[in-house]
């Protein structure tokens, strides 16, 4: 075996990563997730807000999966990649449109965060959006609304 593989063997071991413990947790803290999740979209459908994806994502898209958010929760995905625009999300079956849409948009909308690991430069950019009163729901590791 090379050192490389070794190292991260070894690595794996002292994370836990060989004990079902490990496994046991993350299954806890995922499904916590989902319910944290779940029940924040529900109470922000209830308050009236409108709900849309940004970044369709394929992360994304096993998180709305997993977590059963389809069309019936959020309205659209807006996207920067000509490609996906006028599709529609696998399962989960969301229109994906251009992110030009997020320009419209602003106050009592609240846009998931499918792209999560870009956060810092989609908040960037998306300044007029937050501006108007729009706020982005970042759903890892616990949901949070900005």
């Amino acid at each position: 075996m090379s050192n490389s593989v070794k190292i991260f063997i070894d690595e794996e071991y002292s994370l836990g990563l060989d004990k079902i413990e490990f496994y046991h947790k993350f299954s806890t803290d995922v499904k916590e997730l989902k319910k944290n999740l779940i029940e924040l979209l529900v109470k922000l459908k209830n308050e009236n807000k409108l709900l849309f994806g940004y970044g369709a994502s394929a992360k994304g898209n096993v998180l709305l999966n997993y977590c059963c958010i389809d069309h019936q929760i959020l309205e659209y995905i807006v996207d920067t990649t000509p490609l996906k625009q006028g599709k529609y999300t696998p399962g989960t079956h969301i229109p994906v449109i251009s992110s030009e849409k997020i320009l419209e948009r602003g106050k009592n909308d609240v846009a998931l965060l499918l792209a999560w690991n870009y956060q810092d430069e989609i908040l960037e950019k998306e300044q007029l959006f937050r501006k108007r009163g729009g706020k982005f729901l970042i759903p890892v590791p616990q949901p949070e609304l900005l």
